[in-house]
């Protein structure tokens, strides 16, 4: 499995955007984009750093459960996936144990 990491230049770059006012959101996402995306693994785990970060910081009720429900998705998605790979492997061994023709 491979990880998306930004490198340090790539962060530093961003904190420069940050810091004149620009969007650095989209920049990442090329970023990230250029190499593949960002794994859901990867995502969960910013996501509940936010929702620390928001409640150390006193957000409010509305948004933290905003965020909340975005890790909520993020899981199902996972899920998902991890249903649909088991699917797939028991395909795989019976064909390969020739119950099924293909």
């Amino acid at each position: 499995m491979k990880t998306n990491v930004l490198n340090v230049k790539q962060k530093l770059e961003i904190l420069q955007k940050l810091e004149n006012g620009e969007s650095a959101s989209t920049y990442a996402e090329d970023v990230l984009n250029e190499r593949n995306t960002i794994s859901h693994s990867a995502a969960l785990q910013s996501v509940e750093t936010l929702l620390e970060y928001m409640g150390q910081r006193g957000f409010d009720y509305g948004e933290i459960t905003a965020v909340r429900k975005i890790c909520v998705d993020i899981r199902q998605e996972m899920n998902k996936q991890q249903k649909q790979r088991l699917i797939t492997d028991f395909f795989k061994q019976q064909i390969l144990k020739g119950k099924f023709l293909v």
